[in-house]
């Protein structure tokens, strides 16, 4: 399965109090390669036993349009997802504004994946025209980058109604309600349902149609603008990942993100690497208990803001543990033994998603609702501060700001009430 290297091959076998340990291991692994070759004998595609989930199975559900399901995106995530979508059984489609890449792959309507879901799986469609491919879902998720959520909305806004669902697939802080504006400010009035979750794969593109899926994280949660919202949406967000759980608004949902707290100290604190392209685990080798010593202080941070908003923040040394499994012992510990992390390289330039993402949309609106609160934020406020001077550019001013969020004008307990409304 690909969960042992020669290295650590060899560092069991290096003593002997370990052997026993390592022969179990590999009895494990050639028994999950037998289930997996039994498995592919009576159909295409099948769910590794180390993925630890299990594909709901969807043709059974009583409501069948939620097997009308579309992806707007066609990047690692998008592939993943549309492998697992078409493994519980959905038609899925997938959207692009490339009509090149869209027609590439409506003439083939084939996913490939290996590792975590292995097989080949079933596509209905690609398609660059946003109507002919918002009239055939009913679900739709996005998974794109978050800096692209205003351009998906004002692309889809003139075909959607309150039939449809949104599913934002990694929408950091606010994605629902930067969505939501945005489908506003086009003249939308029949407005879908909005609900924001994290992607759940880590996953990589090795060729055009084929997408590896190295890890799938078993929970997290998942929330919209408000809580009667995200009641609305809840069953159909279970049926399609029955491990997730819906949030207590949408401040613990944004600060539920491990990436949210993580990719930009170890970026920043290894710069000089990154920006001399120069290859290393990002967490494996890009962290030390020092490092980690920075995460743990702004983890104090972001709990003072989830208590600040009536939410409590799960550690993260837990989460990463509900994620994937690791051993909790310590944050330290818990980011060297997640499993799928041992192949997650380093960025090849300091201009990535990490800031972009993760600094602009969930940093800086973290950092003006603990303002709100009269909360100290001095870790996070220098990661911002850091990023934007290492970037250029200034991310307290283009970033998911609360005025950008029309939250502008709102108090602490105003945002409060609307948040549980």
């Amino acid at each position: 399965m690909g969960d042992i290297s020669a290295n650590a091959v060899f560092q069991k076998t290096s003593t002997a109090p370990n052997v026993f340990a390592l022969e179990s291991r590999l009895v494990t692994i050639a028994e999950s390669q037998r289930l997996i070759a039994e498995l592919l004998k009576s159909r295409t595609a099948c769910v590794s036993p180390a993925a630890g989930i299990a594909i709901p199975e969807l043709r059974a559900h009583c409501d069948k349009s939620i097997l009308s399901t579309g992806i707007v995106g066609m990047g690692n995530s998008a592939h993943a997802l549309a492998a697992y979508l078409s493994a519980a059984g959905c038609s899925v489609r997938m959207l692009t504004r490339n009509k090149v890449k869209a027609d590439q792959l409506d003439s083939s309507r084939q996913i490939y994946s290996e590792d975590r879901i292995l097989g080949r799986f079933e596509l209905s469609g690609a398609y660059s025209d946003a109507r002919a491919f918002t009239c055939r879902c009913k679900n739709i998720f996005v998974a794109t980058v978050a800096t692209a959520y205003r351009d998906v909305a004002a692309s889809l806004a003139p075909h959607l109604n309150s039939d449809h669902t949104i599913i934002l697939f990694s929408g950091k802080f606010g994605g629902a309600r930067e969505f939501q504006l945005a489908l506003i400010d086009k003249g939308l009035k029949d407005l879908p349902r909005i609900v924001e979750t994290d992607s759940l794969f880590a996953c990589r593109l090795v060729a055009p149609g084929k997408v590896w899926i190295r890890g799938i994280k078993r929970w997290t949660l998942f929330s919209s603008v408000t809580r009667s919202q995200t009641q609305a949406c809840a069953p159909l967000v279970n049926a399609y990942f029955p491990g997730l759980t819906a949030a207590d608004n949408l401040v613990q949902r944004g600060l539920t993100d491990f990436g949210a707290l993580a990719h930009a100290p170890i970026a920043l604190t290894n710069m000089h690497a990154i920006d001399r392209a120069e290859e290393f685990l990002f967490y494996y080798q890009g962290v030390t208990p020092k490092t980690v010593a920075i995460l743990e202080q702004m983890e104090n941070e972001f709990k003072s803001i989830a208590q600040a908003y009536e939410c409590q923040l799960i550690p993260m040394k837990d989460l990463l543990n509900s994620y994937y499994g690791c051993d909790t012992t310590s944050l330290y510990s818990a980011m060297t033994t997640v499993p799928n992390y041992r192949h997650s390289l380093s960025p090849k330039s300091l201009h990535h998603r990490f800031f972009y993402e993760d600094v602009a949309c969930s940093l800086v609106p973290f950092e003006q609702l603990a303002k709100l609160a009269a909360k100290e934020t001095p870790i996070l406020s220098s990661m911002i501060s850091l990023a934007t001077c290492v970037v250029g550019e200034d991310f307290r001013k283009t970033g998911r700001t609360l005025e950008n969020l029309k939250l502008g004008d709102f108090n602490q307990s105003e945002i409060i009430q609307l948040l549980h409304s």
